[in-house]
């Protein structure tokens, strides 16, 4: 393994006229310090050229007396793992000290942690803002990032940026029932990348803005703190900028975000569940019958169901009273017996039931908010925070009596209705406002936003107390996962993706940041042409649908309905995911999602390679198939294709010239297999 190196280097005359940079190595990632504590960011591998040559203000302290990005050095430390600096800002009375420590990790090569403060020693200031690891990415006119925040819009996570573009990327609350995401943020080219964001071991209101000027050769990301009322920083005060993390790398996000998820777990505490087998079985959703559905729509379809090789049956939003009252409504008269009913009819044709459920959130009027109104988040103003999507208010994640109440329902949805995992859903399961209830608790309001995830915690932990081996998906609609709530599930989701691109792309973060969860690839109705099976499989998605069969609730306008021609297709796409199940397999990062064309996706299983490619039109020009061993001899397999065509392949010359549209998957097989 590669281990970080610290040296001192003299600067570049154009750089600065005097002194010298103190530099941090870790793997190919080298960081440099000037005399005014200024960073440099490059890369060391010669095939990355530099992102930007100058020393630029990464950091600032961002005060209504003074902007503050210059702090003169005076002292240097070094330590086992990096250096510990200090540098001051002195100008018109205004003295604050700036203590930086940058420290290079040697199990994550490429990556270096950073933690600032600053003491004011002068006249007090009032602070709007702290920025920092602010950096530059030169670039032509495109370059590539990865923006994963949680917005209404529910924009892609991976976005072209040219010049005029800006995105905040605020982790807090950014609309009602959006907020939280992954807190990293990457830039890239061709050649390399730089990512940035935060290693604290919970959610923080911080954003990672991402920008490029127009008629600037460079586009920055970095990290911004604002704070709604101003930091008063008396004489002696001390101020603390969030825990952050400076990485770069060849291609695109993969590399940066997985090594931060081994970082934040290694270091922060952060432990991942490891997937259920059954959470990669194949998944039909009655959703197709949509919030009227009866249980003997769900039941009559059962038959097909089965048939068509899926296993598991999701029963979807519409059993219940209101949200917050749990309770069946008057579709299901025999109340319990009734969803009994239905579980016991999945269970009789060996397939297993997962029930639909919008934790955290109660109607207006329902009988939980008359009866427990001590439940719900309180927000600044005195009112209860509101969920526009549902049509409710929020109950308090971290309320002693909304866990209460919320275990009492796991205990009904899994021993008295016997389903046997949970699909959590909801884009307000994400993030919440803080909470200003005096029955919560909290010793300040901000905790229900840092102590969020133990709500789901306390789900999975009952969840899986009950059935050992229960599914629990959480589906936060159209957001960016907390990355803090994922160690309490263990089936993510594309949640309601619009588009496969969006499939693909959501498959590969969550790959990156957890290599042994299984991933959902949601309804294929939600896929590009409401068919994309091929994006589902050649991701490692586990496949799912919600067609209806015999026939459509009349109340439900779309058509869903299984004709036989979606039957042979269906038969088709899931009977080949059943075959391969390419979803527990090794998801391999040999391609840059944006850059490499076309799209490529690998996966290795079993000692052979399934190569998936996506372009709306390739017209035969060379494709090499990486990660092939040019000692060997391969057999190319055509396998999705009705009837499979084969050709020989030589792994010194591993290049394919197919003609395809959409989509191309092909499994390579080893010949001596």
């Amino acid at each position: 393994m590669k281990t970080f190196r610290l040296l001192t280097l003299p600067l570049l005359a154009a750089a600065v006229a005097c002194g010298s940079a103190t530099t941090v190595v870790n793997g190919d990632l080298e960081v440099a310090v000037d005399e005014r504590m200024h960073l440099r960011v490059r890369s060391l591998d010669p095939a990355v050229r530099p992102f930007c040559d100058e020393f630029v203000a990464a950091d600032a302290l961002v005060a209504d007396e003074a902007e503050m990005t210059d702090f003169r050095l005076s002292s240097k430390e070094r330590t086992n793992d990096g250096y510990v600096l200090t540098g001051v800002y002195d100008k018109e009375g205004v003295r604050v000290e700036k203590h930086q420590k940058i420290t290079a990790p040697a199990e994550f090569p490429g990556m270096l942690v950073v933690d600032t403060y600053y003491v004011n020693r002068g006249i007090p200031v009032t602070v709007s803002a702290l920025v920092s690891n602010s950096l530059r990415v030169e670039a032509d006119s495109l370059v590539w990032s990865f923006e994963p925040s949680s917005t209404s819009a529910r924009a892609d996570w991976i976005l072209p940026v040219r010049p005029g573009f800006e995105q905040r990327n605020y982790l807090g609350m950014n609309n009602s029932d959006y907020g939280g995401g992954i807190p990293m943020v990457t830039l890239w080219r061709p050649d390399g990348g730089i990512s940035v964001g935060l290693t604290e071991k919970t959610l923080k209101p911080v954003s990672m803005p991402v920008q490029w000027r127009s008629n600037d050769r460079y586009a920055t990301l970095g990290l911004r703190r604002d704070f709604d009322d101003k930091v008063r920083m008396e004489p002696g005060d001390t101020l603390a900028a969030y825990s952050g993390f400076i990485s770069t790398h060849r291609g695109d996000f993969y590399n940066p975000l997985h090594r931060f998820s081994e970082y934040m777990q290694r270091e922060s505490g952060v432990e991942f569940a490891a997937s259920e087998p059954g959470a990669f079985e194949p998944v039909w959703c009655a959703w197709g019958y949509e919030r009227t559905f009866t249980a003997d729509e769900v039941i009559g379809t059962l038959p097909k169901v089965a048939e068509l090789g899926f296993k598991w049956v999701d029963v979807d939003d519409g059993f219940q009273i209101a949200e917050g009252d749990w309770e069946p409504n008057k579709r299901f008269p025999g109340g319990d017996r009734d969803m009994r009913r239905i579980t016991d009819a999945i269970h009789a044709r060996g397939l297993k039931a997962k029930l639909w459920w919008a934790p955290m959130a109660a109607d207006p009027g329902t009988k939980i908010l008359r009866e427990h109104p001590e439940m719900q988040l309180v927000t600044e103003e005195g009112a209860p925070e509101y969920i526009t999507w549902w049509d409710s208010y929020y109950l308090s994640p971290v309320n002693p009596a909304t866990r209460e109440y919320t275990l009492g329902l796991v205990d009904r949805f899994i021993r008295t209705w016997n389903f046997d995992g949970l699909k959590l859903d909801g884009q307000h399961l994400n993030c919440c406002l803080p909470d200003h209830n005096p029955h919560s608790g909290l010793n300040a309001p901000e905790e229900a936003v840092e102590q969020f995830p133990t709500f789901f915690k306390a789900i999975f932990d009952r969840a899986r107390a009950l059935k050992p081996y229960a599914v629990v998906q959480l589906c936060p609609c159209g957001c960016a996962m907390n990355f803090f709530n994922m160690p309490y599930m263990n089936q993510a989701v594309a949640s309601d993706p619009t588009s496969s691109w969006q499939i693909r792309l959501k498959g590969k973060a969550y790959k990156a940041i957890n290599d042994r969860l299984a991933y959902y690839a949601d309804h294929v109705e939600l896929s590009d042409g409401g068919c994309d099976f091929p994006t589902q499989l050649g991701i490692g998605g586990v496949v799912g649908s919600k067609f209806t069969w015999p026939k459509n609730n009349p109340n439900v306008k779309e058509d869903y309905l299984l004709t036989p021609e979606k039957e042979r297709l269906y038969k088709h796409w899931v009977g080949l995911y059943n075959a391969k199940m390419l979803s527990t397999g090794d998801y391999l990062n040999l391609y840059d999602i944006a850059w490499d064309k076309p799209e490529t996706h690998v996966i290795a299983k079993d000692g052979r390679m399934y190569y998936a490619f996506y372009a709306d039109e390739w017209q035969g020009g060379a494709i090499e198939l990486r990660g092939l061993d040019p000692a060997k001899r391969y057999t190319v397999c055509e396998y999705t294709a009705e009837k499979p065509a084969s050709y020989p392949l030589d792994g010194a010359d591993p290049f394919i010239r197919p003609a395809f549209e959409g989509s191309y998957l092909i499994e390579v097989i080893p010949n001596e297999q």
